[in-house]
């Protein structure tokens, strides 16, 4: 099989785990202010390592619970097990699983599978992004004053005043604002077309790394910068590439 369809199966066998087990009484792993960790974590990765590195056991897997494989393989698997643990854990049904592969330091395939609404966002290097099999496009949007945007604040103090200080600037500007708990639904919702931008100014690789492929796929625009002594965390700026998201940052 070619890597995106071990990556769709494996964000397929991810997903129904996680369906079976949405809102149902879960164990939590560890709980800070401002997340959750939970054991479903875990066992999504799990699942999804199992089938990644079955057919391919001579690459590497980078994911939020963790490394497994040869990390010294030129092929890394970037996974996020559960996009959105705290909306999952509290039965808010926006979630999702990413998927990325990255050679040297070039992403080539990219896969997003939201659940809950059974919907699959893929792409591979050279080919159209898709959504259900149908290709996708950003939004034709110009103007802030039409845009729905999506922003994210982060989890410590610097980056919410950072984050809130950018969300009421927009809120002035854009038609609508949205908070939603899943940065790589953000962008599948910006690649096709749902939303129109999407600024955080911490976020983790493993959450954006399948988005960035697919929105850049369907003719939008990231720009990412390193956050100081954080490796693999960025501030990111997402957009269809159309609307003026400079002007209110």
């Amino acid at each position: 099989m070619t890597y995106l369809e071990v990556a769709k199966q494996a964000a397929h066998q991810a997903g129904s785990f996680l369906r079976e087990h949405f809102g149902t009484q879960l164990e939590v792993d560890e709980a800070k202010h401002h997340d959750i960790k939970l054991a479903l974590d875990r066992e999504s990765q799990d699942l999804i390592t199992r089938v990644l590195l079955a057919e391919f056991p001579d690459h590497a897997l980078y994911g939020e619970e963790g490394l497994a494989g040869d990390q010294d393989s030129a092929y890394q698997w970037i996974v996020d097990p559960i996009d959105g643990t705290v909306n999952y854990f509290y039965g808010i049904p926006h979630y999702c699983v990413s998927i990325a592969l990255r050679h040297e330091d070039e992403l080539i395939v990219g896969v997003i599978y939201d659940p809950s609404m059974d919907e699959m966002w893929e792409v591979e290097k050279g080919s159209p992004a898709l959504l259900n099999g149908e290709p996708i496009s950003v939004s034709p949007r110009t103007k802030l004053e039409e845009s729905a945007l999506f922003f994210g604040c982060g989890k410590n103090e610097e980056a919410m005043a950072t984050g809130m200080d950018r969300f009421h600037k927009a809120s002035l500007r854009a038609r609508k604002m949205r908070m939603m708990g899943s940065a790589a639904l953000g962008m599948a919702y910006i690649a096709c077309g749902r939303l129109d931008a999407y600024v955080e100014s911490t976020i983790s690789l493993w959450d954006i790394a399948a988005g960035q492929m697919l929105l850049e796929s369907a003719g939008g625009k990231t720009t990412l910068e390193p956050v100081a002594g954080k490796p693999d965390v960025w501030s990111i700026v997402a957009s269809n590439g159309k609307i003026p998201i400079e002007e209110i940052l």
